[in-house]
């Protein structure tokens, strides 16, 4: 994957010049916790300025990486990361403590976050992502494969909203799965084995045979819920 993370940095050096300002890879990926299968390359990449004309630059780009298998990169401004810290908060923690630059000037490291909206953005992503369970799993409850495939492709978006939950409950949350799914046990009183069931089938320390999805999903849901309630009780 390096050699396809030098050939984006080139490709964009190339497109926007002296108008890329930063390159930079966040995520699992910057820390080497990234699971091939189930995790993105995720990208940020910042601009002087952000028009149509640098979107039709970056449409060849991005259509390239989207084919390497990772989602698009994020487009910003300088601007907008400066300003954007309180309505993408989870985002811009995310980004500023796992992030790594591939190209051009830090824009993170110095970056002042903006805590306003936090919680409610917590609370906010973690019942529609919720939600968002819910109505896929009413398509294929009784497929036992795809049931299983959505639950193992949600867990690491639960366990990063976890972490999130953990921060804001004055926990200094570890960035591993396994272990924020244990720091939850503690802080919240979660049960932590549907969590790992679903990282063992990610990691291949357990078969999809061995698992009955109904009922591990029903027990994945109650906990989920567990967190939300938590982050809901929370100073507003």
């Amino acid at each position: 994957m390096e050699r396809d993370l030098n050939h984006l940095v080139e490709k964009l050096q190339k497109a926007f010049g002296e108008r890329l300002t930063s390159v930079v890879l966040y995520g699992s990926a910057a820390v080497g916790d990234h699971q091939a299968r189930f995790s993105d390359y995720n990208i940020l990449c910042v601009l002087s300025k952000v028009t149509p004309l640098e979107l039709g630059e970056a449409e060849p780009i991005f259509h390239w990486w989207r084919k390497c298998g990772s989602p698009s990169p994020l487009l910003m401004s300088e601007h907008e990361v400066r300003n954007s810290t309180d309505c993408f908060a989870i985002e811009f923690h995310d980004i500023k403590e796992r992030n790594r630059l591939l190209a051009g000037r830090d824009v993170v490291g110095g970056l002042v976050l903006d805590n306003s909206f936090y919680r409610a953005q917590v609370e906010y992503e973690l019942r529609a992502k919720l939600l968002r369970l819910r109505q896929k799993a009413a398509g294929v409850l009784s497929n036992r494969d795809l049931l299983l495939r959505l639950l193992a492709d949600s867990v690491s978006t639960f366990c990063v909203l976890f972490r999130h939950a953990l921060s804001l409950s004055g926990v200094e949350a570890r960035f591993p799965k396994r272990e924020v799914v244990g720091q939850a046990k503690e802080a919240f009183a979660l049960d932590p084995e549907p969590f790992l069931t679903l990282l063992d089938l990610r990691d291949g320390q357990r078969k999809a045979r061995d698992v009955d999805p109904v009922p591990l999903f029903t027990r994945y849901m109650e906990q989920i819920q567990i967190v939300v309630d938590a982050v809901d009780r929370l100073e507003k």
